[in-house]
């Protein structure tokens, strides 16, 4: 019994080592509480530490960076190397060198994000124009503060906003800058948070201090008769959309449509396209159009070339002979990214909140907001006058009896005091004392103490006008707009970006595309050819590769579209503008390469879409046939390719377009043979429907081809007609064979 307790109790020393301090750690928590433990404190970092914009107008990147170069002596001072601002920046954010570097970039003049650029730069700073022109390193650029910046830090030292610690307590920087306009909507600013975002376009500074001048004189002015558009420092036109800038003032949201602006150079028929949409790049641009032109879409461009240089931004165009130039800018504008939208989602910070607002809302709460750095500013004068007032009061009461203030300094035997015995000999406080005691033998002179006196009189009128100030917040107005007017006197530039008032909407790309007759020719291998009927009479005997030949033929329109049906249940849509008109002693075109089909991949069907009437009949080799209305593969969107375009149960062996009922002979491999009216077969809403039974098929045979019956040689057609499916059919005759069948019909 002693030996059973004894192994009783060395059994869980033979379990597996380090499983009870495994089960003892592994806790279950709820998603509910990690997602409000871990993750919502992220959330909010990112949101109000990082990616939203504040009243201000700057996000705390942009404020640590622009701070730490005012604290360096770079506000009109010379300029220093990157890499030295970039350094000490590190002091305020931690988040390392090259984000601190592509925040400098943003801010510059040579990147030309801003209307109003907040760091002057020197050397390469890449272009926001551009998407592969890259910035140097920040070894090689120098930079110092815009004179604007001035605007931002004249009154940071008379408390005019709240400081705070930096991340390791070893210093403070300001958790605003006080700037004297509303930078929030004169600079542009993007970020991207956790379930939120911002994109704040920029407004010409001019219209924005205007606006606000006005504001503040009637909270009903009309926000359109001072502001009137979005202003981007990459110019272009914008095209003007009342209705749509009236939603973007009023909620904050909407979008802006904006289009590039060219010239046309006669003696070298040529286009210079030297302004593009602040959303886009040189090398979108430029990707489009060759993009564009491989296709064939675009057929009147000889080159394109990038000439941008120091001089500015400049894309070429050469033209073809007989280019009308304004056609093709407004093809181009419709179809490549010269005309573009930009979206506005005016996010910003208020008081460590988001809020979406509007114009108004925005002018309100920076109205409210600078009301309070004045007021500040001139609570930190007063008190500044006020002590100093104080200590002349002291100095008056010892210069009206010098002689005694000088015998009781005299006779005190110890330093320490010196000063209280001032503040009992002549009924002063300490820090009147101690001013007192610090004055110079020399100044204790006539002129002096006259000057004392004058001094004394003219603070206590500057104090009466600081505190009138305060009293009346009419007064406190009027200096916003004294500084408002002085801002736009020094910094107010004309609008980069014109607006466009009367404009035409863009023509539809279908009636750009040449409409004529043409000529469809589908080989067994998949080439295809595009034939104009007049090339067609003119040609000789159509071309084809060994071992291929003609499989189909249509006669359509050079704006139709094409459908393309391949062997893995895929269907691919083109318009035939797209491929050149060809001749009949070339090739063609390899659609499988064509159309971009996958690996392997090949042609089955093709077919012009003409306005989608009509039917396609499937036929598989398990003797069931499928009837889907053409319609169900036209799409809403400009899709390329569909997918499920036929059932994949059984192997396909063929496919019939369908304009009107008619009667098919079906033949199966045994050889058996039948005709049937296609009106039994009832048209299918499914695209993959499996279909209904045609023909029954013994176990060892299956479905081989299916033929109009009038040209399917047939003899006796009342032999193989019936009446009902699915149907066996008939044992195929000799005469009935049909040595001349068509493999396909249209």
């Amino acid at each position: 019994m002693a030996k059973k307790k004894s192994d009783s109790r060395a059994e869980p020393k033979r379990s597996m080592p380090g499983v009870e301090g495994l089960s003892a750690r592994v806790m279950e928590q709820p998603i509910t509480e990690t997602l409000e433990v871990n993750y919502m404190p992220y959330a909010m970092s990112v949101i109000v530490s990082r990616a939203i914009p504040e009243i201000d107008g700057l996000k705390p990147s942009h404020r640590k960076l622009l701070y730490t170069m005012y604290k360096m002596n770079l506000l009109g001072g010379n300029r220093t190397k990157s890499a030295n601002v970039v350094g000490q920046t590190m002091k305020l954010n931690p988040h390392g060198d090259a984000a601190i570097y592509e925040t400098m970039v943003r801010l510059s003049r040579g990147y030309g994000a801003l209307l109003h650029p907040l760091v002057d730069s020197k050397g390469n700073f890449g272009k926001v124009y551009s998407r592969d022109m890259a910035y140097a390193a920040s070894r090689y650029t120098e930079v110092r503060l815009d004179s604007i910046c001035g605007e931002f830090f004249r009154d940071i030292d008379k408390d005019t906003v709240d400081f705070a610690d930096n991340y390791d307590n070893s210093m403070k920087e300001p958790t605003l800058l006080p700037t004297a306009f509303p930078n929030v909507l004169v600079s542009a600013n993007q970020g991207i948070a956790v379930g939120m975002a911002s994109s704040m376009c920029g407004f010409s500074l001019g219209e924005v201090c205007q606006t606000e001048i006005e504001y503040l004189r009637n909270p009903e002015h009309d926000l359109f008769a001072t502001l009137k558009a979005p202003d981007f420092p990459t110019g272009g036109e914008l095209l003007y959309d009342h209705a749509a800038l009236a939603e973007l003032y009023r909620t904050g949201r909407g979008s802006i449509r904006l289009r590039s602006r060219w010239r046309y150079l006669k003696t070298e028929n040529m286009i210079e396209i030297y302004e593009i949409p602040y959303s886009t790049t040189v090398e979108a641009v430029m990707d489009k159009v060759a993009e564009l032109i491989k296709q064939g879409k675009i057929r009147e461009i000889a080159d394109m070339r990038d000439e941008t240089d120091l001089s500015g931004l400049k894309l070429t165009v050469d033209l073809k002979r007989g280019t009308d130039p304004e056609k093709l800018m407004q093809k181009l504008m419709q179809k490549t990214p010269l005309m573009d939208n930009v979206s506005c989602n005016f996010n910003i910070l208020i008081a460590g909140t988001p809020r979406v607002m509007g114009v108004k809302e925005i002018l309100e709460e920076w109205t409210a907001w600078r009301i309070d750095c004045v007021r500040r500013r001139v609570y930190y004068e007063l008190g500044k006058k006020k002590e100093k007032l104080h200590l002349l009061k002291g100095l008056k009461k010892i210069l009206l009896d010098i002689d005694r203030a000088i015998q009781i300094i005299r006779q005190t035997e110890e330093e320490a005091e010196v000063v209280p015995n001032l503040m009992i000999g002549f009924g002063i406080d300490e820090v009147q004392a101690e001013y007192v005691a610090e004055i110079k033998l020399r100044n204790i002179n006539r002129e002096y103490i006259l000057k004392r006196v004058e001094e004394t009189a003219a603070l206590e009128g500057e104090i009466a006008e600081l505190e009138d100030i305060l009293e009346k917040p009419q007064r406190v107005k009027k200096i916003i707009v004294d500084e408002l007017q002085n801002v736009m006197k020094k910094y107010a530039v004309p609008r980069r970006t014109e607006i466009v008032y009367d404009h035409e909407p863009a023509a539809a790309a279908e009636e750009e595309t040449p409409d004529y007759p043409v000529h469809l020719f589908l080989s067994r291998e998949g080439y295809f050819k595009k034939i104009t009927p007049l090339s067609l009479r003119m040609s000789g005997e159509q071309k084809y590769k060994q071992d291929d030949g003609p499989r189909l033929s249509y006669e359509c329109t050079n704006r139709e579209e094409i459908l393309v049906f391949t062997d893995r249940q895929q269907v691919y849509k083109a318009r035939l503008n797209e491929f050149e008109d060809s001749k009949a002693s070339v090739l063609g075109d390899y659609l499988p390469s064509k159309l971009g089909m996958d690996e392997g991949e090949s042609v089955a069907f093709l077919c012009p879409s003409g306005d989608y009437s009509g039917s396609l009949l499937f036929f598989f080799k398990n003797g069931k046939a499928a009837r889907i209305a053409l319609a169900e593969y036209r799409t809403v969107s400009n899709r390329r390719r569909l997918t499920g375009a036929y059932s994949d149960k059984s192997p396909l062996v063929c496919i019939l377009k369908l304009a009107e009922d008619t009667e098919l002979a079906v033949y199966s491999t045994e050889p058996r043979a039948l005709i049937f009216s296609t009106a039994a077969l009832a048209p299918k809403t499914t695209r993959t429907t499996l279909g209904v039974g045609v023909m029954t098929l013994k176990p060892k045979y299956s479905l081989d081809k299916v033929l109009p019956a009038e040209s399917s040689g047939i003899v006796n057609i009342a032999r193989y007609r019936v009446r009902s499916l699915p149907a066996a059919g008939a044992l195929l005759k000799e005469q009935d064979s049909g040595d001349k069948q068509l493999d396909l019909f249209e």
